[in-house]
């Protein structure tokens, strides 16, 4: 993606099931699970460069011990940063020498990284300053262990609106307006009242106080209390969390729009947004990995016992495409084929593109992202220069000597023309400063186009604002001298706000969106954004913005060949000789590519849940009005 967008966040999770000393003994090392952790989450660092953050939790600890310890870290290497820190306890020359570091009892009351239980946490931020009281996980501290609570999740709600508001109206006074903060206190305050029903259950029954907490710990029903919590959620979420006494949880949505995987064997259970960070870091076979389903949750308890639990009713699964597009790592193998299936079935439009014309015509790709598609592209490339070599020797069953040789030998001109040099920093404010670093930001290959001749066909893995492309990226490439420049996304166009997890929320930020515009006006159809507003305007006042999505209405007015068309005349900048063509994936194609994951919101405006409807129309009346902000 040569647009730089917000990710989203990644959850990583360990529950040691043996005694501590059972990993000392058996892996020589008290930070069995804390080098675990290090590794799911540097495998997930994609899914988090603004701040990370772990808790610890320990087990039957006596009273007076601290029992949840947690570190957060927005440095420019945050994982790093956290573990460094937590690895220091275990250089202790003095513990080393007389075994300590062996003996899980001093360990664990002495480390405050030693536990049996621990949640990590990779953020990007979509809201609010990138400090470290942002990072998760977040605690809600109480004297009472089972009344304790650490949450650490990959979320965004479109509804914080009236979650705070049913904060304010069971009493509470929410300090900040933040789905991070709604999620847990009303998960708090579930797990509160459900504490309070199991210790008046059996208060009556004789027990002493001391006992009644261990009877509160044994029956607590955390089903019940993320159910109760849950079932006003409107978002894409999966929200992990400990509870001060042992029980955890990992529940995701209804729709499945967030992803979480699972493994589980007799020494622990792991989980983390994506099943490659698990398969590395534990090396396990790709089919021992799960994946949580939609409206469930995993539970442990803290004798470990393990379940999945149905806490809401399933929707239709719409998990994200993005994940499979681009955020996820590539080494997935599913992912994997997907991308290159979604490369693969660009090439016909590619192909009548350059009418077909194999030897003047170099592929590449920018970014590195876009390079699995990219190999897909090529081989439905290779699949048609091989039909078109078998129908000219056909045709001609005496072609023979050097002309045989040349046509046998011929393949896709294949290149890498755009390198990105990381030493770069686009970090000056100015405008018109940073457009010319912009520019320097990626080095090219000269000399792998014969100029004025070739076409270049560049893959992208999504196009979102355009700006990289009109501002750097085609100027660059159109240092070559190609005759064209072909601009190829293996994502279909990006139209509306996506707020389940991505940071996409103003429509004129879109590249798409501003094609809309430019031909509504040369068509003279303004009158038609005013209608649209006036209903959005309506919708939002009278509390019926999330039956319908009325922005649709416009981009019915064109064709997505329309849009294209625009959007490649938007790009091009001044002053270059090149032709330029922006082609996108279809709709029917990323279904086709990516079957099981039809969460297509972003491309289609067919949101998942109302709030999504609801988001997009406040957004329409914000870009009206001239607000620039995001629209929730």
């Amino acid at each position: 993606m040569s647009d730089a967008i917000k990710h989203e966040c990644g959850i990583a999770f360990v529950r040691l099931l043996k005694p501590l000393q059972h990993y000392i003994d058996k892996y020589d090392t008290a930070a069995y699970a804390l080098n675990k952790m290090y590794l799911l989450m540097e495998k997930q660092h994609n899914r988090g460069q603004d701040g990370a953050g772990i808790a610890t939790l320990k087990l039957d600890t006596k009273p007076g011990e601290k029992y949840i310890s947690r570190l957060r870290s927005v440095e420019k290497q945050p994982i790093q940063d956290i573990f460094q820190n937590v690895f220091k306890d275990f250089n202790d020359k003095k513990a080393l020498k007389n075994g300590r570091l062996k003996n899980a009892k001093w360990l664990k009351k002495n480390i405050s990284s030693v536990g049996e239980m621990y949640l990590g946490h990779l953020r990007y931020g979509t809201h609010g300053k990138n400090s470290k009281q942002s990072c998760h996980p977040f605690i809600r501290k109480n004297n009472w262990r089972s009344r304790n609570l650490v949450v650490a999740g990959n979320f965004n709600l479109t509804n914080v609106d009236e979650l705070i508001n049913f904060l304010v109206d069971i009493g509470q006074h929410p300090i900040e307006k933040r789905d991070t903060v709604s999620v847990m206190e009303k998960i708090g305050h579930y797990l509160e009242y459900e504490v309070q029903n199991v210790f008046d259950e059996n208060k009556p029954k004789g027990y002493s106080r001391k006992e009644l907490t261990d009877i509160i710990e044994e029956k607590i029903d955390i089903k019940k209390i993320l159910t109760q919590a849950a079932r006003d959620f409107d978002g894409g979420y999966v929200m992990a969390g400990m509870i001060g006494h042992g029980d955890s949880f990992i529940l995701r949505d209804p729709n499945g729009i967030r992803p979480a995987f699972y493994y589980k064997d007799d020494e622990k259970i792991v989980v983390a947004s994506e099943r490659p960070a698990i398969q590395t870091s534990f090396n396990v076979p790709l089919d021992s990995i799960k994946e949580i389903p939609p409206a469930h949750a995993l539970i442990i308890r803290k004798n470990g016992d393990f379940s999945i639990e149905k806490c809401m009713e399933e929707q239709e699964k719409l998990s994200c495409s993005f994940e499979r597009i681009y955020f996820s790592r590539g080494t997935d193998k599913d992912i994997y084929s997907e991308r290159k299936m979604l490369g693969n079935l660009l090439t016909d439009k590619v192909l009548n593109a350059v009418n077909h014309d194999y030897e003047n015509t170099v592929f590449s790709f920018i970014p590195n992202t876009a390079e699995t598609a990219f190999y897909g592209l090529v081989k439905g490339v290779e699949q048609h220069i091989n039909i078109h070599k078998q129908e000219q020797i056909e045709s001609n069953p005496n072609l023979k000597g050097a002309e045989l040789k040349r046509l046998l030998n011929f393949r896709p001109r294949i290149e890498k023309i755009a390198i990105k040099d990381v030493k770069m920093r686009t970090f000056i404010a100015s405008d018109s400063s940073r457009d010319e670093m912009v520019s320097h930001v990626y080095d090219i290959t000269y000399g792998s186009l014969v100029k004025k001749v070739d076409t270049l066909v560049i893959v992208d893995d999504s196009i979102v604002r355009g700006t990289t492309l009109q501002k750097s990226i085609l100027s660059i490439l159109d240092r070559l001298e190609p005759k064209k420049i072909i601009v190829v996304s293996s994502a279909p166009q990006i139209r509306y706000p996506d707020c389940y997890g991505i940071d996409m929320s103003v429509l004129q930020g879109f590249i798409a969106f501003r094609a809309l515009d430019a031909l509504i006006k040369e068509n003279k159809l303004e009158h038609k954004k005013d209608e649209v507003y006036k209903k959005c305007k309506t919708a939002l006042a009278n509390n019926t913005a999330k039956e319908a999505n009325y922005v649709k209405e416009l981009y019915d007015l064109f064709t997505a060949d329309q849009i294209s068309a625009k959007i490649s005349e938007i790009v091009k900048p001044k002053g270059i000789n090149a032709e330029v063509e922006v082609i996108y994936q279809s709709i029917e194609d990323l279904h086709k590519a990516c079957p099981k994951h039809k969460g297509d919101w972003y491309f289609t405006g067919n949101f998942p849940t109302p709030g999504g409807n609801k988001v997009t129309n406040k957004a329409f009346v914000y870009y009206m009005e001239g607000i620039d902000k995001r629209a929730y």
